[in-house]
This record gives structure tokens, C-alpha cells and sequence, in this order.
């Protein structure tokens, strides 16, 4: 692979273009700012190790060009005390130049520096830096290395993992409303650029709306609110309540910007959002995580190309070994800075049969045939310390969910992965094409295998019951709604808390079903009325890096 010299290239798929200068800034906030931005509708989400450079980069490659700056995307949650004790913290995590930040960087000097990824106005912009702290100064501090290379600094107010509570940041912060307008008015008061927060919705919407207006006065310019109380998470996720967001539209000053996040799994999800919630943009995260062309809009019908597959029913969606090679190539182009290896074009049924010289599926199957002995890993490939690189296992076995369920050769494969070992993921990337060649081939003789039986749910289904989300019951309508073929980008519904109870993979607490029996009751008052009417995680650990107080790889913080 040759080695690309100079700027790097643009105007193809894999790059949005925006401009390649930076702009000479005069600090706007609230809705001047947002406005300045594009009126971004659309929000990828800060996730702990999940949201890096590469994954925005991808996520932004499946939207129109010219509505590229409909995305403002976040970096993954930093700590901003850890982010200021070490320069090798900052190098691992946030990459704006190649030289990295030894020291606050001056903020016009450093802007004509030597740009490397994150925040590299040519494909990476408009960009949020995320950060969790307790203290007004270390989050100042480390706002300051990161405020040349983002248009906002936000302040994560909405991580409820218990890690957040132990090192008392994140949603942990929401009984402390002095020390929440503090550090957002320090950031307010001495920033070049604007600062927002994100939260989650308190008990009560009376609550929930002096909480916001708190946020709002210390000098947020936007608020994002994740529609679920701090204690909904894992198997008690369960559904966010819209209707919360749109009562602090209602109320909140019309100036005010709001994010909505909750909820968020299809490209519909997001006008439907819009539409109830009255929110300026919709945010997603664990919906991108399972596919990042979750902001773009598909493709006509008669124009899919080999990227895309559609059904006899119209239902399609990204092809999971499309996906797959964009963000290889992605790689490739943008942090190891090489060309991408020559591919064959994507297979498609339609195609004639190939017979000139060895095919890949011959080679694939060659590499299949059981080893002599146990194979042992390279002592040669050198660790790497690349947060894109460092990642790439995670995002693949959320994309692949579906695909690897029916071939577990595959999970064991990428499960071998080593960061930084492209060969590797090379070697993952041939099985999963040759296993989607085989699903549209199966597709093609067998179609009735992979479609709804009469009478089961479709996607006009799940809008109906999905309308009210404090009176959706199962799952089950969802799941139908979203299910593609396996080799199919598609999302991860969770089961509902009810149904993961009735499992037996949830037990409550005598308070928690207590407050379960009120709620339940108090829903049937309200029906009759209304009858009536990581791999980062090792390698920051060998470093000296502590992770101790920094939340789970993937957990979407907020």
C-alpha cells in the first residue's frame, strides 16, 4: 500500500466536504450559535470510546454532501481532571494535531498547526468535545486544550453508571444545582466558544424544568435531555418519555435549543421525534452504534447499488460487509494514512459468474481449513495507541450482531482481533462478504424465509403502538418492525423491563416493586380515564492511566 503524501484527498464518499480553513470566530451563544452551525437535526451522541474520529467520520459518509453539516457529532466523554494531569492521556484520546497537546495551545497560533483527525475542519466538523467533572477549574483547564479544535464544549451531566457515582460526576451531579451552574458558568464566562450540557429528566416534569432552566441560565447554549431517569439503565432502560421533553419545549424560552435523545433506533425515529417532542435535533447513540447510517436517508428504490439491499416488501437497509469495508477504508485513508488495499466490487446476485482466477471465496475457504497447531499471535505487531484503532473490535461486533449470531466462525474470528492489526480484521472482513454472498444467494431461491409471515408486524405497525411510548407493552412489535436479514444493518432492541422481570433476568428490590404497584396503579387510573375519554481499558492501564473513575467502554453516557 502506498504511503499518501500532503493533504488528504476529498470529494469522494468518504469525504464530506466542508471548508479546509479555519474560520475567524467571534463567540455567538444559544440559538445565534446553533444557527451559525446550520441548525444541526441531527446529533450523534458522546460514547465512552465509541464516538472517535473514525466512527463520525463514518457515520457522516452516509449523508448527502451538501447536508453534511446536518450532523453535529460528539467525542466520546473525556475526564477533564485525567485530561489535564498527562500529555499522554490527551494523545490517546484526542488527536487534533500530529504533534498533540503538550501545553494549552494559543488559540489563534495553534489553529494554522499541523491538523491531523479530530476536529480537522475538512471532515470533521461541526464537532462537541464532551466532558465530565466536579471541579470549575479543571474543567476550564481542559476545555482550554480542546477549544481550538470543536465548536462546543459540553459538560456531561447525564452518565449513571456507578462509576459516575463513585467519582461523583455525570447525572451524581443533579442534587448539587450550585455546582452544576458553576461549572457550566465558568466555561460560559472564560471560553472562546460556547459551552452546553446534557441531562436526564429528574422525577417529576415541575423538577425536571427548574433543573433545566438552572442549565440554561449558567450559560448553556444548548441542552440536550435523555428522556430516561438516571436509574433507567440496563435491564431497566426501558422507554424515554417524550412527553417530558415536550413539556420543557413548551415551557423552556422559545430561544432555548433542546436535543432530544431517547428512543432513537430508525431513520423515522428521528422526524417522528422531532414532530413530538417539538426538540430543535434529535440525538442517537446506541442506534448509530448498531448502524451508523442511521442519519442518512436511503436510497430510492431502483438505484441501490451494491451497497444496499432491499426486499420483495420494500424493506432494506445497508448491507453489513458495505459497512464493514467503508470503515476499514476510513481507516486506512485517514489514521494509517495509506491507500486501501484493491477490492472487488460487492456481490450481487445479478452478477455474471467470475472465473478469472482465484476467487475470493476460494481464498477465504482456504484460510478456514483447520491449523496444525495453535497459531501464535505476532510478537512483532506493535500496540498501538490509536483510540480509532483501539476501538474497532467493539464497533464491529455491534454492526456484525446479527450477522455473527448465525456464523459463530465469525465472532471467534474477530474475537482474535488484536488492535492495530488490520490483516487481521482483513482476514474478518472476507468472511463476512462471503457469508452475505451466501445470505443473497439463500435470499434469492428462498425469499419467504426471510420475510414477516402474514399477520405479524410491520414497520406501519410499530407506529401505532409506538406513538405513546408509556403505553408500549412489548417489544416484540419493534423487534418485527426493525428485523432485516441477518447479513442486514439493523438495531438492538432491548427487551422492556417488564419483559426482562418475567425472564427472570431482572429482580427487583421490595422499594423498587413497591414503586412498580404505584406506578402500575396509577397507569390504570389514567387508562380508565382516558376510556372515559475494552482493548483502552488494558492499554491505559499499562500506561498508568487509570481508568478507575472513567465509565465502561460503549456505555453511552447520558
Amino acid at each position: 500500500m502506498d504511503k499518501l503524501h500532503g493533504p488528504l484527498a476529498s470529494g469522494d464518499a468518504l469525504s464530506p466536504v466542508f471548508s479546509s480553513t479555519w474560520p475567524t470566530r467571534k463567540k455567538l451563544t444559544g440559538r445565534a450559535f446553533y444557527e451559525s452551525l446550520g441548525s444541526p437535526k441531527m446529533i450523534l451522541a458522546p460514547m465512552v470510546d465509541q464516538s472517535e474520529f473514525a466512527w463520525r467520520v463514518l457515520t457522516r459518509s452516509y449523508m448527502d454532501p451538501e447536508a453534511s453539516k446536518d450532523l453535529l457529532a460528539y467525542t466520546p466523554m473525556l475526564h477533564a481532571r485525567m485530561f489535564t494531569e498527562t500529555v499522554k492521556f490527551r494523545n490517546h484520546h484526542f488527536q487534533p494535531t500530529r504533534e498533540g497537546l503538550a501545553s494549552v495551545p494559543k488559540v489563534e497560533a495553534d489553529r494554522c498547526a499541523d491538523l491531523f483527525l479530530d476536529g480537522n475542519p475538512a471532515f470533521d466538523r461541526p464537532l462537541t468535545v464532551q466532558f465530565c467533572a466536579n471541579k470549575p477549574e479543571e474543567l476550564l483547564e481542559a476545555a482550554k486544550y480542546v477549544q481550538p479544535y470543536c465548536d462546543v464544549v459540553d459538560l456531561n451531566l447525564g452518565c449513571p453508571q456507578g462509576i459516575a457515582r463513585k467519582g461523583n460526576y455525570g447525572a451524581y451531579l443533579q442534587e448539587d444545582w450550585d455546582l452544576v451552574y458553576k461549572l457550566i458558568n465558568t466555561l460560559h464566562i472564560n471560553l472562546d466558544i460556547p459551552v452546553s450540557a446534557k441531562i436526564r429528566v429528574l422525577e417529576t416534569r415541575k423538577k425536571t424544568l427548574e433543573y433545566a432552566k438552572t442549565v440554561v441560565s449558567a450559560g448553556a447554549s444548548i441542552l440536550t435531555v435523555h428522556g430516561r431517569r438516571r436509574d433507567q439503565k440496563g435491564h431497566k432502560t426501558g422507554l424515554a418519555d417524550w412527553s417530558i421533553l415536550r413539556y420543557l419545549r413548551q415551557n423552556l424560552p422559545p430561544d432555548t435549543v433542546i436535543f432530544a435523545n431517547g428512543n432513537i433506533l430508525r431513520h423515522e425515529d428521528i422526524a417522528r421525534c422531532l414532530e413530538k417532542t417539538g426538540a430543535d435535533g434529535v440525538m442517537s447513540a446506541e442506534g448509530n452504534l448498531y448502524d451508523p447510517t442511521i442519519f442518512g436517508r436511503p436510497p430510492p428504490a431502483g438505484s441501490e447499488g451494491r451497497e444496499y439491499w432491499r426486499g420483495r416488501d420494500g424493506r432494506g437497509g445497508y448491507r453489513m460487509d458495505a459497512i464493514f469495508r467503508r470503515y476499514m477504508d476510513i481507516l486506512y485513508k485517514y489514521v494509517l494514512e495509506v491507500s486501501p488495499p484493491l477490492r472487488r466490487p460487492l456481490f450481487l446476485p445479478s452478477d455474471p459468474p467470475f472465473t478469472e482466477g482465484p476467487t475470493l471465496e476460494d481464498e477465504t475457504e482456504s484460510t478456514q481449513q483447520p491449523p496444525a497447531k495453535r497459531q501464535k499471535r505476532d510478537p512483532k505487531l506493535e500496540k498501538t495507541t490509536s483510540p480509532n484503532l483501539l476501538s474497532m473490535q467493539a464497533h464491529l461486533f455491534h454492526l456484525l450482531r446479527s450477522l455473527v449470531s448465525q456464523h459463530t466462525d465469525i465472532r471467534d474470528a474477530l474475537a482474535r482481533c488484536r488492535p492495530g492489526d488490520m490483516t487481521a480484521f482483513e482476514h474478518v472482513l472476507s468472511l463476512v462478504e462471503r457469508a452475505t454472498k451466501e445470505g443473497l444467494i439463500d435470499y434469492e431461491a428462498y425469499p419467504e424465509k426471510y420475510e414477516a409471515a402474514p399477520g405479524e408486524a410491520c414497520s406501519g405497525t410499530v407506529e401505532n403502538v409506538d406513538d405513546e411510548p408509556t403505553d408500549y407493552e412489548s417489544s416484540v412489535a419493534m423487534v418485527q418492525a426493525c428485523k432485516r436479514p441477518w447479513w442486514v444493518c439493523q438495531p438492538y432492541v432491548r427487551p422492556l423491563p417488564k419483559e426482562a422481570l418475567e425472564k427472570g433476568s431482572l429482580t427487583l428490590s421490595k422499594k423498587e416493586k413497591r414503586k412498580i404497584e404505584e406506578e402500575a396503579l396509577e397507569l390504570e387510573k389514567k387508562a380508565e380515564g382516558a376510556r372515559s375519554m475494552s482493548h483502552r481499558e488494558d492499554l491505559d492501564s499499562k500506561d498508568g492511566l487509570k481508568r478507575s473513575e472513567i465509565a465502561q467502554q460503549a456505555m453511552v453516557c447520558g
